[in-house]
């Protein structure tokens, strides 16, 4: 079994407070996911998440084949970070860590994620195909769209 781990950072010229307001609101994730994922809430959800919180999504990372993925948020520091680990989906383990720090004119994001593929041997070879290529346009469309929201530092 091979853990791999993805780390995205990004800078915006805006505070921690409104940085996590947008981040933590599990409505904007549908703001931030590239449309062709056809991403879509399907559990009711509030304003805010907190520990325990279960989010279910639609989802399709493979075109016209949709899937069911199933979150639990697991740790929230508010202003800090938190932590959202897959409960059931297209991963055979998916934690993802955000974590929110001020520096000087704004705020910075970093996300570091660790997988595991499902499937085994195959699961692998379909990652190194497509999957990570699709986990970094995600990352890709993520950091731009938030970039046309709040700027860039």
């Amino acid at each position: 079994m091979k853990v791999f781990t993805l780390e995205a950072k990004q800078q915006l010229p805006i505070s921690i407070e409104e940085a996590w307001e947008f981040l933590a609101n599990p409505r904007n994730l549908s703001k931030i996911t590239p449309e062709y994922m056809n991403f879509c809430i399907t559990s009711f959800v509030p304003d805010a998440i907190y520990p325990g919180m279960i989010i279910t999504y639609n989802v399709c990372p493979i075109p016209n084949v949709p899937m069911t993925w199933v979150t639990e948020i697991t740790q929230v520091k508010e202003l800090s970070h938190f932590v959202d680990e897959q409960r059931f989906g297209p991963y055979r383990m998916w934690h993802h860590q955000h974590f929110l720090k001020e520096i000087d004119g704004g705020v910075e994001l970093n996300d570091i994620i660790h997988y595991v593929m499902p499937l085994g041997f195959l699961g692998n070879i379909a990652r190194s195909i497509f999957v990570q290529k699709q986990l970094n346009g995600i990352f890709d469309y993520r950091f731009k769209v938030l970039e046309k929201l709040f700027g860039t530092l």
